[in-house]
């Protein structure tokens, strides 16, 4: 499925970021935002004439690199060797024609660039995590608010229970298929386990329960078999 924003068409993915490089040019407070997301997957620096506070405190316990530049004066070789080895360039300073240089630049390199004031070539989404589920929704720029308003509407259906019963497949597949032969009839196992109210009910007790209550419908098939 693809969603248009300004004529574009966009196709969810999702990418391994690990050994990837992203460039925040902004110090600022969406700056600290896009830093704080990226963080956790790949190497991220944050170039800017100053700072605020919290790239700083982000900065003293991640891994997030600052790099002191007066991006106003500098030269377009020099913005580029800012942007060295970046999979992904974000322009978030609050200078639109710097941020339109940036971006010109980085595109020039044919390096990806997130644009802060309008759908660009890569939109981030608001996201939901749940363990192994991971949830995107995005508007492409069109209404924040109804990214934001669907978020919450999900994370109140979409429950941490979701990542425990995605462990709990896992591990009820892995047993089936030493047990059952048929895949028609280890897929109807599974697909029993996870519509039944009774496991979901003991996952929010503790994995261990919901396992349990899993297990003996297992066995209770099993038995049945002969």
């Amino acid at each position: 499925m693809t969603g248009k924003g300004l004529g574009r068409k966009y196709m969810p993915l999702f990418i391994d970021m690990e050994g990837r490089k992203v460039v925040v040019f902004g110090g600022g407070s969406v700056g600290f935002r896009k830093a704080s997301l990226f963080a956790e997957y790949a190497e991220t620096a944050v170039i800017s004439i100053d700072f605020s506070p919290e790239l700083e405190e982000l900065a003293s316990s991640s891994s997030v690199e600052l790099i002191g530049s007066d991006l106003s004066s500098v030269s377009d070789g020099s913005i580029l060797a800012l942007m060295e080895d970046a999979f992904l360039v974000i322009p978030a300073t609050n200078v639109p024609s710097l941020n339109d240089r940036i971006r010109e630049l980085a595109q020039g390199r044919g390096v990806l660039v997130n644009r802060i004031d309008m759908a660009g070539e890569v939109v981030i989404p608001s996201v939901i995590q749940r363990d192994g589920l991971s949830i995107g929704i995005s508007t492409f720029g069109s209404s924040p608010a109804v990214s934001k308003y669907t978020r919450r509407k999900l994370e109140s259906i979409i429950t941490p229970q979701y990542g425990e019963m995605i462990r709990l497949q896992d591990e009820m597949r892995t047993l089936l298929k030493s047990k059952v032969d048929l895949q028609k009839e280890r897929k109807a196992l599974l697909w029993k386990i996870l519509e039944d109210k009774a496991i979901w009910d003991a996952l929010e007790v503790s994995y261990e329960k919901g396992y349990n209550v899993a297990y003996n419908i297992v066995q209770e098939h099993l038995d049945k078999k002969g």
